[in-house]
């Protein structure tokens, strides 16, 4: 049976480069790569067409990035102006056709109703897409579309003609159309799973699309090798519901902030940020993971376990705790991070009889009093950054670090702007 078109996907061309592009026309049609922080030991987190002509890409490494292209100009990236311009590109596609969910800061899809999955009604929508974004908010900004009988298979398609491009993935013409792309070409198939598949004895497209169910099963260890299998032949299936199992931040440090004086105060303050979101999201924590990556040392990532709990002032505590058994105290750093695990949620969670201490002193513990006020505390500080910005209030221990550790973005988070905002 053949499976009519009913995706649209939206992909957005080399987005952080283009974006720096359009805020600085002397950046056009030249190789330009994003940096999260200005240091050569940084690397790109984006990099437009002309730097990926000298085989620049993300994750490049700056100063390998300026031998690659001698030309390339190094920007330091701007999150909020991205967070900005991606609104302005969903509201654009939004008065062509009704985005059915943003997915990242560069992604989108529509749901194709039944009186609009004729090719040619499918490119009139994809030609009105681009011209309205080139109206409404650059023509530096471009985008590729991908159609298709699923999601999975219309985001293939969108990056099969890139940069500015669209493409029709149609059920007739399943697996072949597939065979130009390799393997890591596909969503859900990185380096391990690459490795995974050749030990499957797969090792081209053409294998993947015709191997039996129960071996891509077998490769990917359950069920996703069965989804993979209905995915690559056109069929619609559920979205899997999953439960979030961490939430966390890191920072790479630039060199004025690698002294661990420096760098204190900023894992303060990514460590207040996941404080935020775990409560935004209704959750408690009962693990936190500290990441340090040292200048001339092994990294360390140690792990402490605790009576579940949002609470910020007891999770800074916990992390001083950590920091002060750090291997190298006195030895520079590169990159910070924190991770908070063993998320419960709020309303099913029962408190233990016998809290064990999260304070310092064990005189000063009174459970339900410690546990109010932070409770209360920890309201009105999120209220109060969420009206006015992050930096209005904050803990003592992140008062030196305002402005070193800027917002960045998750891929699959993106966060409201006027929320992140500096003021």
């Amino acid at each position: 049976m053949s499976r009519p078109l009913t995706a649209l996907f939206v992909d957005c061309d080399s987005y952080f480069a283009s974006v720096e592009q359009h805020l600085n026309p002397k950046l056009r049609g030249r190789p330009v790569g994003v940096a999260p922080v200005m240091a050569e030991s940084s690397s790109c987190i984006a990099a437009s067409y002309e730097a990926k002509a000298y085989g620049v890409k993300t994750g490049t490494r700056i100063s390998d990035a300026r031998i690659m292209c001698p030309d390339i100009t190094i920007v330091e990236s701007k999150p909020s102006e991205y967070i900005r311009y991606h609104h302005r590109i969903i509201a654009a596609v939004e008065d062509c056709i009704h985005v059915e969910a943003v997915l990242s800061i560069d992604e989108m899809w529509a749901w194709l109703p039944l009186n609009l999955r004729e090719v040619p009604v499918i490119r009139d929508i994809a030609s009105k897409i681009k011209s309205t974004i080139a109206r409404e908010v650059s023509p530096v900004i471009k985008v590729s579309i991908g159609v298709g009988p699923n999601r999975y298979l219309a985001k293939t398609a969108s990056k099969m003609r890139k940069p500015d491009g669209l493409f029709f993935i149609e059920h007739r013409d399943l697996p072949d159309i597939l065979y130009e792309l390799g393997l890591r070409d596909f969503n859900g198939i990185a380096r391990n799973m690459e490795v995974r598949m050749h030990a499957a004895g797969i090792h081209t497209v053409q294998k993947l699309c015709t191997a039996p169910k129960e071996l891509l099963r077998q490769a990917w260890g359950g069920v996703m090798g069965d989804r993979f299998w209905h995915l690559i032949r056109g069929e619609e299936i559920p979205d899997l519901v999953s439960a979030r199992k961490s939430i966390g931040h890191s920072h790479v440090l630039p060199p004025e902030f690698r002294h661990p004086e420096k760098a204190w105060p900023i894992l303060c303050k990514l460590l207040h940020k996941a404080c935020e979101r775990l409560r935004s999201h209704g959750l408690l924590t009962g693990s936190l993971t500290l990441h340090l990556s040292f200048l001339r040392a092994d990294a360390w990532n140690p792990e402490i376990r605790f009576p579940e709990t949002d609470s910020t002032v007891n999770l800074i505590r916990i992390l001083g705790r950590i920091w002060r058994e750090r291997p190298e105290p006195k030895s520079h750093l590169i990159k910070v991070a924190v991770t908070l695990t063993r998320l419960v949620e709020q309303g099913n969670f029962t408190p233990q009889l016998f809290p064990t201490l999260l304070a310092e002193d064990p005189a000063e513990f009174k459970p339900q009093e410690t546990h109010d006020k932070h409770r209360r505390l920890d309201a009105t500080l999120d209220k109060l950054r969420a009206r006015y910005g992050r930096d209005a209030v904050y803990l003592g221990a992140v008062q030196d670090v305002r402005n070193s550790a800027p917002m960045r973005i998750s891929f699959t988070h993106i966060p409201d702007v006027e929320l992140e905002k500096d003021h």
